[in-house]
């Protein structure tokens, strides 16, 4: 039998433990985890060590916390602060709907037809399968599990090869075009961490072309990724999430956009979400001009850029780009 058979794909472990810490509300313990969900068990049984399944049980609750999953850490009941026999879950109220929510029939509709979708396909049979095993257990689970759908955002390709480099503490290479270029310039990177921020998945580690850490959007790779056998220090990715992540909100902090938005519009619903009211408009942090722009661009109408200038002058000539296109379509 081939030796991949014992493995399940990263995101596929990572739904099956979001769906083992939501079904119970007294919580899992890290040895119930490692020998009951699907893809810590697997590995297990291919002979990975306890150790080496600690350590992945631990990046994979640093990704999930980064995707905005709030699991929850529960110390002893007698002694909360004593956390050697430490239990895990996800609450399921993190995950209701706020009480002044109503929904028109048509609405209702159209999400029963959703959620009868989902709680079909929704739970792999692996997360079936571990769910039994944790019932066997003794330990409750809640049975309206299935309608739970993980907010997790559609991937580049780039993604699944760069999440088993990091699990392996390989090297890769890509192609990479850098904001405000054409160009694409070969990098290579010792890859740490996977995250997703403002809708869109970036990639933190160390660019051993310029001696420094940097981060990278998976849309800007144009390229096959190459995992190496190169390999790295598999401690540097320890913590790498939490400070990729910090590094993204300090810089989306120093840089703000001050925007009118046409109310009742879809620029309105998706830019309030993310903004500040102020008196002219809303601020609106970013991380990369280029890629806001685009984004802004795409609204037309809806959205005029107030400040900054070079911001609004990346808008204006996408808007141009767009117009002169569109002309000589006609043309």
């Amino acid at each position: 039998m081939n030796g991949d058979s014992h493995r399940s794909a990263p995101e596929e472990r990572l739904v099956n433990l979001v769906v083992a810490l939501l079904a119970t509300e007294q919580g899992l313990t890290k040895d119930t985890i490692l020998t009951s969900v699907a893809g810590y068990r697997e590995q297990g049984a291919g002979g990975a060590s306890k150790d080496a399944l600690e350590k992945m049980f631990e990046r994979d609750k640093e990704n999930l916390r980064a995707l905005g999953v709030p699991i929850e850490t529960i110390g002893d009941f007698a002694d909360p602060d004593d956390l050697r026999e430490a239990r895990y879950r996800v609450p399921t109220a993190e995950y209701s709907l706020p009480v002044d929510i109503d929904f028109s029939p048509a609405e209702i509709a159209v999400l029963n037809l959703a959620s009868g979708v989902w709680g079909e396909s929704s739970m792999s049979a692996d997360a079936r399968s571990g769910l039994r095993k944790i019932r066997a257990l003794g330990i409750d689970v809640d049975a309206p599990i299935i309608g739970y759908a993980p907010r997790i955002s559609l991937r580049e390709p780039s993604f699944t090869p760069l999440q088993r480099a990091i699990e392996q503490a390989r090297v890769v290479e890509f192609d990479y075009i850098k904001g405000g270029s054409d160009a694409a310039h070969r990098r290579r990177i010792q890859p740490f961490a996977l995250l997703e921020y403002e809708g869109r998945w970036h990639v933190y580690g160390f660019d051993v072309s310029l001696g420094a850490e940097r981060t990278f959007l998976l849309t800007r790779i144009s390229s096959d990724v190459t995992v190496t056998r190169t390999s790295f220090d598999a401690a540097l990715r320890e913590g790498a999430g939490e400070k990729a992540l910090a590094g993204l909100t300090a810089v989306a902090e120093r840089q703000r956009a001050l925007l009118e938005v046409e109310p009742g519009t879809e620029a309105a619903l998706r830019l309030h979400r993310r903004g500040i009211p102020a008196e002219q408009g809303i601020h609106v942090p970013y991380v990369d001009a280029h890629i806001f722009a685009d984004e802004l661009a795409s609204y037309g109408p809806e959205v005029r850029v107030v400040a900054p200038t070079d911001l609004r002058d990346l808008v204006i000539d996408r808007l141009e780009r767009t117009r002169a296109l569109h002309e000589k379509a006609v043309a």
